[in-house]
């Protein structure tokens, strides 16, 4: 029998990627909601998933009233805090997590956009989701905000320029605030879409520096993003 997987979307250009791509060839069925484009889905009212999925997006956790669907989310990831449900947020996903279990999501001191070192914790080196990736490595990155670990959440990823890189709540939902899903070409159209951003951040984001490392490290970081994948899907 097939598992179901239910991944949240936010926006067309953030999708599944490599995670995506590994649900597929291990034939995980995918029921997946497109939240913002207007074609009628929604956060589903039952929760009769094996794993759920909650991507990134451009919206910020406390923009409940311009998007809607943010407080369905957040009762959706609090349910599968209490049924134990497998969960991974990825960016925005890994904020809304921290969000329903209790912290705060704030504005970070600086943007991260572009490729950074990450090190696990003592509690990361620990945890089964992270073995086989080694005790730091470069992640892409693409926010603004910072999420707080919860009162039942363990800190298992920092880095110098935003502290809190990874949680985990209770025993199986997990947060990224880094992108593990992508791929080299959704990093190329974000850069092309998110131009004004970029545009803003001039003197302080080289795009070019993002293009030239993503072609340098893009191989081992997917080879890095199948490893999670296997770890979190399969335990």
């Amino acid at each position: 029998m097939k598992k179901m997987v239910l991944m949240l979307k936010h926006i067309s250009i953030e999708g599944g990627g490599t995670i995506e791509d590994y649900l597929k060839s291990n034939r995980w069925e995918i029921e997946k909601r497109e939240l913002q484009d207007g074609n009628g889905n929604s956060v589903p009212s039952k929760l009769d998933y094996d794993a759920i999925i909650i991507l990134g997006g451009p919206m910020n956790v406390y923009e409940e009233d311009k998007y809607p669907f943010l407080k369905d989310e957040d009762r959706l990831i609090k349910e599968a805090i209490k049924k134990e449900i497998p969960t991974l947020g990825i960016c925005l996903g890994a904020q809304l997590i921290a969000k329903a279990a209790g912290a705060k999501v704030t504005k970070n001191k600086v943007k991260e956009i572009g490729w950074y070192k990450v090190s696990l914790t003592d509690a990361g080196k620990k945890d089964p989701v992270f073995k086989g990736l080694g005790e730091s490595f470069y992640v892409f990155q693409w926010h603004g905000d910072t999420f707080g670990i919860p009162e039942n959440g363990k800190l298992l990823a920092t880095a110098e320029l935003c502290t809190n890189q990874a949680l985990r709540v209770g025993k199986n939902i997990y947060g990224l605030q880094f992108h593990m899903e992508v791929t080299d070409k959704m990093i190329y159209e974000w850069i092309d879409t998110y131009d004004e951003e970029l545009q803003s951040l001039r003197g302080v984001i080289d795009v070019e520096k993002i293009r030239r490392d993503t072609k340098s490290k893009f191989s081992s970081y997917k080879d890095r993003a199948l490893t999670f994948c296997k770890n979190f899907f399969e335990r």
